[in-house]
């Protein structure tokens, strides 16, 4: 496949899927860049035609997560319908879904120790994604006063490190998985103990 992707001109890309397997395989630490150039196929010279070291490879990686990871999240929302809570607990359903099916993207985005501010193009992907939640977040306000509307992007930031949470702790064999409720189940619960917590749900809302 590697050698195959190569003479196409898609050399880069093969690099990217011979590095999420590496990840999935290693964690985000765990492989050489030479690695990644022999699951490619090609020689450990090539990486360098497209990527100056591992980490600008491990880069292009995040960058390509976190651009599908805001389209899923966006696409979640779908404009607050039919309400704006239920989009947003289905944005959480889709943060979980991503990080179950796209594991090697997931570790290199969270998981990779990367300063994401040192990469334009990967910044503006993340970016994208905390958009996505920071907008959410604040349709959940709408009804409130301007003087009762908590922080949308604490909001954000709050929901996504409960999110990172629970990937955390039900993710790749960890104690989670023997709890009595499911991940999903998890989340959901403790997002609505937290917007009812601030007051922005009523203790029974209607979805």
């Amino acid at each position: 496949m590697g050698r195959e992707s190569y003479h196409h001109g898609n050399l880069r890309q093969a690099l990217v899927d011979a590095t999420v397997g590496l990840i999935e395989d290693k964690g985000p630490m765990g492989f050489t860049l030479a690695e990644a150039a022999r699951l490619a196929g090609v020689s450990a010279a090539a990486p360098y035609r497209h990527f100056s070291g591992r980490d600008q490879l491990l880069e292009e990686v995040a960058r390509q997560g976190f651009h599908d990871f805001a389209l899923r999240l966006e696409s979640a929302f779908d404009g607050g319908k039919p309400s704006a809570l239920s989009a947003f607990l289905r944005m959480g359903q889709a943060y979980l879904r991503f990080a179950s099916e796209k594991p090697g993207f997931y570790m290199a985005m969270f998981e990779s120790g990367l300063s994401i501010t040192g990469n334009a193009d990967l910044t503006a992907a993340a970016d994208r994604a905390q958009d996505a939640m920071q907008g959410a977040s604040a349709a959940l306000f709408e009804r409130l006063a301007p003087d009762s509307r908590p922080p949308a992007r604490m909001v954000a930031n709050h929901v996504w490190a409960m999110s990172h949470g629970v990937v955390e702790l039900f993710g790749r064999g960890r104690p989670g998985g023997r709890a009595p409720i499911g991940a999903d189940d998890m989340l959901e619960s403790g997002v609505l103990i937290y917007l009812r917590g601030l007051g922005v749900i009523p203790a029974d809302p209607t979805r």
